[in-house]
């Protein structure tokens, strides 16, 4: 991977990615990924050039994370930190990161942590960054609470394109389990003005076997954009996601993952058991459950590190910075967003305008 500066080219000043360097066959100036047009293009003269074809990314047997092959070698990266926010940024050897995608501000510093894995895939952009402001735009007109500074002000600066790090496993899993689950029932007892009815419940021992298989359960491996936004920004089809190829992150920031593959991969299990326990439950019909003790054994485990898009909006109001995110081929956006208290105020007062009216038409009539 060699040094880019794509200051000029995508609005965000001084922030250089590491990706292969395309030159223009037509000027011979770097060229990026239009997202657009799904090629290699040059901001300058104008010139297109095919990526070329591209494999479907294969998973990997999950024993194979830990090899070395798998690891970028301490003089092939660097990882830089923004010590305003800790988003973590993998650059080239001899590359600088300036500014930070997350918060904006300049306090970018180099640390000596290894990149650690190699990305096994990558799911390119499918909308250039014009298009994702527009649908950043109509997620934040209606927010009913947001303040009109913050629904006008929305730029091209607010939002920038990253490949976000996760960590997707497919595994076939076998369970045992053994619990005991109840269902209510009436009757009536007593007779009379003692004449009740009364509910018990009758209970009943379950226990069997399941088997299941999870495919490319996706798990975020950064903070900052965290398992919470990954699921509401889905569903990404990370089955179609492209062999890594450096060239897909031209023009793009690529953000550090932060948390390992075993632990991704524990995250990954906690999921499944819980799928797994509603699924099993869903065998039977009940009202209660007394206790449900699953055993799950996991077999032919694969996973894929994929660098996924995501366009990542910041916007600072008064002195506190607010993040929202953009499926980066699908439109969809989630995020934290600010909320003025004259509309806050504005609609507990018409509320309690209106319980009021109810109140006094209830009592006149």
């Amino acid at each position: 991977m060699a040094e880019r500066d794509f200051s000029a080219e995508s609005g965000t000043e001084g922030i250089k990615v590491g990706a292969e360097n395309v030159k223009c066959p037509g000027c011979g100036a770097n060229m990026v990924f239009d997202a657009d047009l799904q090629t290699l293009y040059c901001p300058h003269c104008g010139s297109k050039k095919e990526l070329g074809k591209t494999e479907i990314a294969k998973e990997k047997d999950i024993l194979e994370g830990l090899s070395a092959d798998s690891i970028w070698k301490p003089d092939e990266t660097a990882v830089f930190r923004c010590a305003n926010c800790g988003a973590k940024v993998v650059l080239s050897k001899g590359e600088t990161a300036k500014t930070c995608p997350f918060c904006g501000t300049a306090h970018v510093e180099k640390t000596e942590e290894l990149a650690g894995l190699k990305p096994d895939a990558v799911l390119p952009f499918a909308f250039g960054r014009e298009k994702a402001l527009e649908y950043s735009k109509t997620w934040a007109r209606k927010r009913a609470f947001a303040p009109r500074k913050f629904k006008n002000d929305l730029n091209a600066d607010n939002v920038n394109g990253i490949y976000a790090p996760c960590f997707t496993f497919d595994s076939h899993t076998y369970s045992v389990y053994r619990g005991r689950i109840g269902k209510h029932h009436t009757r009536v007892v007593g007779s009379g003005k003692n004449q009740r009815t009364e509910t018990y419940t009758v209970w009943r021992t379950v226990s069997g076997n399941y088997s299941d298989f999870f495919d490319d359960l996706a798990i975020t491996a950064g903070d900052k954009c965290g398992q919470k936004e990954l699921d509401k920004l889905s569903p990404y089809d990370t089955n179609s996601g492209r062999e890594y190829k450096g060239q897909y992150l031209l023009g793009f920031m690529a953000y550090h993952y932060d948390h390992e593959l075993s632990e991704c991969w524990s995250t990954a299990k906690t999921r499944m058991d819980k799928v797994i326990r509603r699924r099993i439950l869903g065998r039977y019909d009940y009202d209660v459950v007394d206790y449900l003790n699953v055993s799950t054994t996991h077999e032919n485990v694969k996973y894929k590190y994929v660098m996924i898009p995501v366009y990542v909006g910041n916007f600072t109001f008064r002195q506190k910075l607010y993040n929202f995110f953009v499926n980066g081929t699908t439109g969809k956006t989630y995020g934290k967003y600010p909320k003025s208290g004259l509309r806050v105020g504005g609609l507990i007062l018409l509320g309690a305008a209106i319980v009021g009216v109810i109140a006094y038409l209830l009592i006149k009539g």
